[in-house]
């Protein structure tokens, strides 16, 4: 059987030169190179899913990712995403925490989740509570000051949006800011937790039941068959172990400049590039992305 080894550089640092084609012909003299990016993304056609091992540890020295991946069904036709560092670059809850004058202790809480190390839903719970009595108004604030979109995530979603895949963006965090989310990025449909409010000020509770790691799962499952897509035509991406099942069911689950429990357990990892690795891993050409 034939593999497709995928090789991305983070589009800033483009740097998959004339040297690095030639150390990879010399690794595999029999596979023809095939550019998707000048300088950012190639592909080559392999024999053995052994390749990805050679390459990776052939090239450690590059800041490139490599992952290796079948030659059929590449191109995806639902796209799964977490927001919280994968689609933007923060944590909401984290920058909330600032408000209640409790960034160290909500942050402490939110890695230890994220590693796997804390069950999910009751770690949410948890932060949530120590929210209460913070503004209603801080949500805003902290969506217009404090929150940006990852790099590359404005092109993956409308690409994808352009050919005729579903986008939906699912996330552990909360409706206020996906919905927003969203919005700037194209996303077809947003699911989140929704905090609840009294008086003007967060109550410090999280309406149940809560979206964490089966949930996940199960809104990638239910948005596949929904509009009748096999799963092996469905990619999720998503950065913590939240993620973990999401990305085990999908067809392609990538790892995004994840947890390390996550990145060793997800079929494709993105150490280095930005977002649009993930058009890249499905074959995509960027004379094929929507910019803007």
């Amino acid at each position: 059987m034939a593999y497709i080894l995928s090789m991305i550089a983070d589009p800033a640092d483009t740097v998959i030169d004339k040297s690095f084609k030639k150390r990879l012909s010399g690794l595999f003299p029999k596979s023809e190179i095939r550019e998707l990016a000048a300088g950012t993304a190639y592909d080559l056609t392999v024999a053995s899913d052994d390749a990805v091992h050679i390459a990776r540890q052939a090239f450690s020295d590059v800041p490139i990712d490599i992952n290796i991946l079948p030659p059929v069904n590449r191109r995806k036709k639902l796209l799964v995403a977490d927001m919280d560092s994968t689609i933007i670059e923060q944590e909401c809850i984290d920058e909330l925490a600032e408000y209640a004058g409790k960034r160290a202790e909500i942050s402490a809480i939110t890695e230890r989740a994220m590693r796997g190390e804390l069950d999910f839903e009751a770690a949410l719970k948890e932060r949530v509570a120590m929210l209460k009595g913070v503004p209603e108004s801080a949500l805003a604030e902290t969506f217009d000051r404090q929150i940006s979109l990852t790099p590359g995530a404005i092109t993956l979603v409308r690409t994808m949006n352009k050919l005729g895949a579903v986008t939906a963006l699912v996330s552990g965090g909360f409706t206020f800011f996906t919905g927003r989310v969203a919005i700037a990025t194209g996303f077809q449909t947003a699911q989140a937790n929704e905090l609840q409010t009294k008086d003007g000020a967060l109550s410090g509770v999280v309406t149940e039941p809560i979206l964490g790691r089966a949930a996940k799962r199960e809104a990638l499952q239910r948005n596949a068959s929904d509009r009748g897509i096999p799963l092996d035509l469905t990619l999720a991406v998503g950065d913590g172990a939240n993620d973990l099942s999401m990305l085990e069911s999908a067809g392609l689950g990538v790892a995004y400049h994840a947890k390390p429990a996550v990145a060793e357990a997800a079929q494709a990892r993105i150490d280095h590039g930005d977002l649009t690795a993930l058009l890249y891993l499905q074959g995509v050409k960027k004379s094929e992305f929507t910019l803007n």
